[in-house]
C-alpha cells in the first residue's frame, strides 16, 4: 500500500470515528449532577415539553429583563435577572439563557464561574472593568464602554466591576446553556455546608484561624 493510500485510509477511519462520536455523544448536563433513578419518580435533565400543537407566540417572549433589578439589598451592589423556562418556556432545549446585570456605583459581581456555559456580555450603560482568569492564572481584563462586548470562556473565573462610584451600570449577557449555573468563588470556599475544614483553608490560603473565622462571618457563612 502506498504512503498516499495509507494516509487516505487513516484519514477516512478518523472521519468515521469522529462521526460516530458526534452521533452517540452524551447530552450536556443541565444541573450539577443527575443520579441514576431506574424506578419512578424520575428527575428529568431539562423539562418535559408540551404538545407542539399547543405552542403559541407567548411561549417565546418575555418581559423578565425589562425592569431594573434591586441592587440595594445586595452588599456587593449587583443584581442578576435571568430568563428561565418559567418566564420564557420556549427556550427549553435551545441551549441558551439571557441575563440582565444591574450594578450599582462601585458595585461588583464578584469572581465566579458558570460551569455549564460560556458568556458574552454587552455593556448597555455605564463603565465596567471586566475580566477572567485562565487555567494558567493569566488575567485577561478590559475596561468596557457603552456598546462594548466581552466574552467569558466556559467554566473560567470572571468578574464585573462598576468603575463609576455614583452612576449605575447595565449589561446584558447571553449564556450557552438554559441552566448555566453560577458559583461564587468566595462562597464556594468559605460558606459550604458543612464547612471545609479550617486546616485546609489555612494551608490553601496561607492564613490564620482568625482569618478563616472573619471571612466566614463577613460572607454570612
Amino acid at each position: 500500500m502506498s504512503t498516499y493510500s495509507l494516509f487516505f485510509f487513516f484519514y477516512c477511519s478518523f472521519l468515521i470515528f469522529m462521526s460516530l462520536r458526534w452521533v452517540k455523544s452524551d447530552p450536556d448536563p443541565l444541573q450539577d449532577y443527575c443520579i441514576a433513578q431506574p424506578k419512578p419518580p424520575f428527575f428529568v435533565n431539562g423539562a418535559p415539553c408540551i404538545t407542539p400543537a399547543d405552542a403559541s407566540p407567548s411561549h417565546f417572549t418575555t418581559t423578565a429583563l425589562s425592569k431594573p433589578g434591586n441592587t440595594a439589598s445586595n452588599p456587593l451592589g449587583f443584581n442578576v435577572t435571568l430568563t428561565t423556562i418559567q418566564n420564557l418556556p420556549g427556550m427549553n432545549t435551545l441551549g441558551l439563557t439571557m441575563a440582565r446585570v444591574d450594578i450599582a456605583g462601585n458595585g461588583l459581581v464578584p469572581p465566579h464561574t458558570h460551569p455549564r456555559a460560556s458568556e458574552v456580555t454587552i455593556l448597555i450603560k455605564g463603565s465596567l472593568l471586566v475580566g477572567f482568569v485562565d487555567t494558567s492564572n493569566r488575567l485577561f481584563t478590559q475596561q468596557l464602554r457603552e456598546g462594548d462586548e466581552f466574552v467569558f470562556p466556559k467554566g473560567l473565573i470572571h468578574s464585573l466591576y462598576n468603575l463609576d462610584s455614583k452612576a449605575p451600570a447595565l449589561a446584558i449577557s447571553g449564556l450557552t446553556s438554559q441552566n448555566p449555573g453560577a458559583q461564587l468563588a468566595s462562597a464556594a470556599t468559605f460558606t459550604t455546608k458543612p464547612n471545609i475544614p479550617d486546616d485546609i483553608l489555612k494551608k490553601a490560603f496561607q492564613i490564620e484561624e482568625k482569618d478563616v473565622s472573619r471571612i466566614r462571618r463577613n460572607l454570612g457563612g
